[in-house]
């Protein structure tokens, strides 16, 4: 077991670029949104240093590309909207599950530990996406970017899930791919771990000084 794990009873992990690569699918829906609209394409590369900060965000980010600025607050709504039919239409036929992922969740689940999922994607899509993949039995919680009023990097939801299982922060680990993950883990008082093959809007993860690294979830097992 990995000492990261130490005298800590619940984790809390990220969904998209740490236990599964969503980004193909995440790039139909925004390229489908955009072209109704008229604009173009933007394209799974550069979607992939978009995300990470909820759906709102991420159509931001592709309309501020596609116009060359940044939309006014009703293209945006349109322009989520549309994401949002295109994307739950087929939110996972693209999607995998990265290496280690299952492992690593039959282990920790096998050693008692309390599992949560902790992500900014809205949380009608989680569920269908750890479905297909036979892992949503795993985690005895779920918050998506619409569960509560702020999300990650607000430590909110981290200190949410703690008070939900009457856990002390201190016993509890974040698991994620990104800077905002850290941050969150940080804030709310829990230790943290970073996976570096996710989506950090291209910046290296160790950058942000995760308390652990490591290449693969099978390692913390």
């Amino acid at each position: 077991m990995h000492p990261i794990l130490n005298d800590i009873r619940l984790v809390s992990f990220d969904l998209d670029g740490t236990l599964v690569d969503s980004v193909p699918d995440l790039a139909v829906a925004v390229d489908a949104s955009l072209g109704e609209l008229g604009l173009p394409a933007a394209g799974e590369v550069r979607v992939r240093d978009w995300v990470g900060n909820g759906s709102l965000k991420l159509m931001e980010r592709a309309l501020t590309f596609a116009q060359g600025g940044p939309p006014d607050r009703e293209l945006l709504v349109r322009a989520h909207e549309a994401f949002l039919e295109h994307y739950g239409r087929d939110p996972g036929s693209r999607t995998c599950l990265y290496p280690g992922v299952r492992e690593c969740l039959d282990a920790l689940r096998a050693r008692g530990l309390t599992l949560t999922l902790v992500t900014n994607k809205p949380f009608a899509f989680i569920r269908p996406i750890l479905a297909q993949f036979g892992i949503d039995q795993h985690f005895s919680l779920c918050l998506g970017g619409d569960s509560l009023s702020q999300k990650k990097p607000d430590p909110a939801p981290l200190l949410h899930v703690a008070a939900h299982f009457d856990q002390p922060p201190g016993a509890c680990l974040m698991v994620g791919d990104s800077r905002h993950d850290v941050a969150a883990g940080r804030a709310a008082g829990f230790r943290t771990l970073a996976v570096p093959y996710g989506y950090n809007h291209g910046e290296p993860i160790r950058d942000s000084q995760p308390d652990a690294l490591v290449d693969s979830l099978a390692e913390l097992v």
